[in-house]
């Protein structure tokens, strides 16, 4: 039976995986984990989506508490700009589109074009990322998901419910919540070594019998977690797996990064992570309460890391002088499995894809969920091992063709970088996919066929906001009655600007939480 489970390397991955692990099994397995004191993580600020709640709530973690502590901030969307053309914008928002009529209000708007804003005219959250604002009031309640239609005996609900979508995510900063989950796991029993390790002992099939440390001699363990990032000491390098790189779709592989203090008071917190394209990558803006997280990704084919370093200071401005910048080179793929005898990779030994749509923290939590579906007894596993990573492999695979589509489908082509992105090649699944979406916009039979954390209507949110794909409206749509999805445009943009006078900004809610007695507090309207 597996008694005993080592993690190798802390971090996000390491402290989440062990925090999870502890409390599902509770004092029925040993859980050791060991990281060096030298090693820093990679972690410079973590954006998430919807789905990480689940974590959250499994752990019995009240947001009220640990997203003080993690600096952490609400995510309703991910901004994309200049992904067309310089100053346009758009929303990828944590709402699925209204269904009027039995067709998507996506279809209808295709069908109708109310206006050139598809994502104000099908989503209330774009109007609240617009205008900075709390999905939460001041006393906690969350925004309204259901509405009362004027006139009508029928209420309008948001597309936000059910398990897999939630109207927010969060951002946070990474080593804080490392930090936090590290204070968590010890309570529970988690044993921490700080240590470094020299050696992986094998035995004699092969598999792992222990790690020796520099100080603390042989660890030994039935199962062993690979969180040592992009070095995978045990998965890759101990024993050997191979990694398949995505390189040849994916082509950034580096990333320079600045924390930027700012003054949140005065310039507000956007409830969103920004995309913002450049020449030769994207720049990420994730804010958190006291400081703003931003990094160029970039591939190296096409810039070096002088030249990235200076781009991304120059988009900063003056806040990013004397600011010292954090140089990453990432490994874009997976593993060709991530659990190989007994042994699991979780985080970025297992796999990564470059963070456009926060999928990081995603893959993490799919991993930890996994393992608890699929543990082994330490006999006879192969079954569990062999489903466990056909199901991690789809989830990278899927999420690598929804990034692709990004470059692909962006109708930016104003350099050497922009032209190549419609010319590299496409996953064969994908390049099917595409002549299909250019009739018909994606739905639930014509999307990766996997789990991968993203719906058809985040396929046809992308294809809408970037503009460089001819979409056509169904020919349905043009033989029946629009009014009723009409109005339901008319109620997106009503009921966007309720939820904007009613419920305070990003500032005011985190200032709230610190301090009850602050400022925020007498906003007598802000409070259910």
């Amino acid at each position: 039976m597996t008694k005993s489970i080592v993690i190798v390397g802390g971090g996000t991955a390491g402290w989440m995986t062990a925090a999870y692990l502890k409390v599902t099994f509770r004092d029925s397995l040993s859980i050791t984990l060991v990281e060096s004191a030298n090693v820093p993580t990679i972690g410079v600020g973590e954006a998430t989506f919807s789905t990480v709640r689940r974590y959250f709530q499994h752990l019995g973690l009240d947001e009220r508490e640990w997203m003080p502590e993690c600096d952490a901030t609400y995510k309703l969307a991910i901004r994309f700009e200049d992904w067309r053309a310089d100053g346009h914008y758009f929303y990828h928002p944590f709402e699925r589109p209204r269904v009027v009529e039995g067709f998507s209000l996506a279809d209808w708007w295709l069908h109708a074009r109310p206006s050139d804003r598809f994502d104000q005219d099908t989503a209330v959250l774009a109007a609240l990322c617009d205008n900075l604002r709390s999905p939460r009031y001041l006393d906690g309640t969350m925004l309204e998901r259901d509405f009362v239609v004027p006139d009508e005996d029928r209420l309008s609900r948001a597309g936000f419910e059910g398990d897999t979508q939630f109207p927010y995510a969060f951002h946070f900063d990474a080593a804080k919540l490392a930090g936090y989950l590290t204070e968590f796991g010890v309570r529970r029993g988690v044993q921490h070594v700080l240590d470094d390790v020299v050696e992986v002992v094998h035995g004699d099939r092969g598999a792992i019998d222990g790690i020796r440390t520099r100080e603390h001699g042989i660890i030994s363990g039935d199962l062993f977690i690979d969180c040592t990032g992009f070095k995978a000491l045990l998965l890759n390098k101990a024993l050997g797996v191979p990694f398949q790189s995505y390189q040849q779709y994916l082509p950034n592989d580096s990333a320079v990064a600045l924390r930027v203090p700012t003054d949140m008071a005065t310039n507000g917190i956007r409830p969103c992570t920004t995309a913002t394209a450049r020449d030769a990558g994207w720049i990420w803006t994730i804010p958190l309460y006291r400081r703003i997280g931003t990094g160029y990704v970039y591939s190296s084919e096409y810039c070096g890391p002088d030249e990235a370093e200076q781009s991304l200071r120059r988009f900063v401005g003056a806040r990013a002088e004397g600011l010292e910048a954090n140089h990453i080179r990432m490994r874009i793929g997976r593993s060709e499995s991530s659990w190989v005898k007994n042994c699991v990779a979780i985080g970025l030994s297992s796999g990564f894809v470059e963070p456009l749509e926060s999928t990081g923290i995603f893959f993490i939590q799919n991993a930890i969920e996994q393992l608890v579906k699929h543990f082994p007894s330490g006999e006879d596993d192969d079954l569990l091992r062999e489903a466990y990573n056909q199901q991690v492999a789809h989830v990278m695979d899927g999420v690598r063709d929804f990034l692709v589509l990004h470059y692909y489908a962006a109708a930016r082509q104003d350099n050497q970088y922009w032209k190549d992105a419609k010319t590299r090649p496409l996953p064969d699944s994908l390049a099917e996919r595409i002549e299909l979406w250019k009739a018909k916009l994606p739905d639930e039979s014509t999307v990766f066929p996997y789990f991968h954390g993203f719906e058809p209507y985040s396929y046809a949110v992308m294809l809408l906001g970037l503009g460089g794909l001819p979409v056509r409206p169904l020919p349905a749509l043009a033989n029946l009655d629009a009014s009723a999805a009409r109005r339901e445009f008319e109620l997106v943009r009503e009921q966007g600007q309720i939820l904007v006078d009613r419920l305070p900004s990003q500032y005011e809610y985190f200032a709230h939480l610190r301090d009850p007695g602050s400022d925020a507090a007498t906003h007598p309207a802000l409070v259910r």
